[in-house]
C-alpha cells in the first residue's frame, strides 16, 4: 500500500520530468528552482520559468507540508475541532501562460491529503482555458483525459468532467474559467476502490499531463496573431484572474494554512487587463469564444 512518504517522493519525481519535458518543447526557457520551508511544518520546490519562446509564465509546484489540522478542513469533513489533529498533504500543481493567444492556458493539480486519525483523500484535475475556444482542440483535449479515466473506472470521466464544469465556473460572469476537463476531489478507499488504485489514477493522470498541452504548444504556438487578439489575452487573462482569487480552493488552503504567498500566486499571470463592461462585436471568434463558455457541452460528441 502506498504510504505518505512513497506518494509524496512520486509527487517530487513528477515535478522533474515534467519541467524537463516542457524545457524541450519550450526551447529556450529554462525552470528556476526556489526551495522553501513552511513555517509550520514542511515545505516545497517553486520551479518557474518566465520568457521562453512559448512560455511567458508558468509554474511547476511541488509541496509537502504538515501540522495542526486547519479547522476549516475540520469542519468540510464534520470533525469537531480538535487541537490534536495534525495533517500532512502534499502534491504538485500548476499553471502555464503561453505568450501567443492562439496556444491556451493550462492548469493541473494532484494532491494527496492525510490525516493523523487515519482519514486520507486524493484530488486533482486538469483544465484547459483557451483564448480562443476551438472545438476540434476542445474535442482533442477531452477525448485524451476520457482515454486516462476510463482505464481505470467508467465512472471516472463522466463524474468528474461534470464536477470540472460546475467547479471552475465563474458565478459573478456566469461562464466557464474555459474548456473544463476533470476535476475531482475526496477520492478514498470505499465503492470498491482501494488506496492503491485511487494513487494509480493519479499517477496517471499527472503523467499525462505535460504530452498533452505540449501538443498544443506544437500545435498552435506559430499561428499568426493580431494585436487586437492579444488585447483579448490579456482580458481573458483577467477572468482567470478573477477566478483563482475569488473562487479557487487551493489558494484560499495555501493561504489559510500560512503557505508561500509566491508559490501560491505563482498562477497568476504576468499582464492582465479590465475593460468596463466590454463586450465582443457579434459573430466575431471572441463572441463565438464567449458562447462556448458554458456548462455541460458534450465536447467528444
Amino acid at each position: 500500500m502506498p504510504t505518505k512518504d512513497s506518494i509524496r517522493d512520486w509527487f517530487s519525481t513528477l515535478q522533474q520530468d515534467i519541467c524537463s519535458q516542457l524545457e524541450v518543447a519550450d526551447g529556450t526557457g529554462k525552470f528556476i528552482s526556489d526551495a522553501w520551508e513552511r513555517p509550520g511544518g514542511g515545505g516545497g520546490v517553486s520551479r518557474v520559468i518566465t520568457d521562453g519562446k512559448i512560455l511567458e509564465k508558468g509554474g511547476v509546484n511541488f509541496s509537502a507540508v504538515w501540522g495542526p489540522a486547519p479547522e476549516h478542513v475540520l469542519r468540510s469533513l464534520k470533525v469537531p475541532a480538535d487541537a490534536s489533529l495534525e495533517f500532512f498533504a502534499t502534491g504538485v500543481s500548476i499553471v502555464l501562460h503561453p505568450h501567443s493567444p492562439m496556444v491556451p492556458i493550462i492548469h493541473m493539480n494532484t494532491r494527496y491529503f492525510e490525516m493523523s486519525n487515519g482519514t486520507w483523500w486524493f484530488g486533482g484535475g486538469i483544465d484547459l482555458t483557451p483564448h480562443y475556444a476551438d472545438e476540434a482542440d476542445a474535442r482533442y483535449f477531452h477525448q485524451q483525459l476520457k482515454g486516462v479515466c476510463d482505464q481505470h473506472h467508467p465512472s471516472y470521466y463522466p463524474a468528474f468532467k461534470k464536477w470540472a464544469d460546475d467547479y471552475f465556473y465563474l458565478k459573478h460572469r456566469q461562464e466557464t474559467r474555459g474548456i473544463g476537463g476533470i476535476f475531482f476531489d475526496y477520492l478514498k478507499d470505499n465503492e470498491g476502490f482501494t488506496k492503491a488504485s485511487r494513487f494509480e489514477f493519479i499517477r496517471a493522470v499527472g503523467s499525462a499531463f505535460a504530452p498533452l498541452y505540449i501538443y498544443y504548444m506544437q500545435k498552435n504556438h506559430s499561428l499568426p496573431y493580431t494585436e487586437r487578439q492579444k488585447e483579448w489575452q490579456c482580458l481573458r487573462r483577467g477572468r482567470y484572474v478573477e477566478f483563482n482569487l475569488v473562487w479557487d480552493r487551493g489558494t484560499k488552503f495555501g493561504l489559510d494554512t500560512d503557505g508561500r504567498t509566491e508559490s501560491i500566486l505563482m498562477s497568476l499571470p504576468p499582464q492582465a487587463r479590465w475593460e468596463y463592461n466590454h463586450r465582443p462585436t457579434p459573430g466575431s471568434p471572441e463572441q463565438h469564444t464567449l458562447d462556448l463558455l458554458k456548462k455541460d457541452i458534450d465536447w467528444i460528441a
